[in-house]
């Protein structure tokens, strides 16, 4: 089973999409990168569910 994995995430500033890695053999993970185009920070959510599925969230520092 591959533990990283590119998904693709959009900027919540400028809405310009782009890929992450996400480490799928964490089940919770929260944190903060810089938007590759705007620089602007990003909080992303990240859940693996049962059927080890990725599911991203993002939202502003604002939100």
């Amino acid at each position: 089973m591959n533990v990283l994995e590119n998904v693709e995430i959009f900027c919540p500033y400028c809405g310009e999409v782009f890929e992450i890695e996400v480490d799928s053999s964490i089940g919770r993970q929260h944190y903060t990168e810089d938007c590759e185009i705007c620089c602007r920070p990003i909080e992303i959510f990240v859940q693996v569910d049962e059927n080890h599925e990725v599911h991203v969230d993002v939202r502003s520092e604002l939100e």
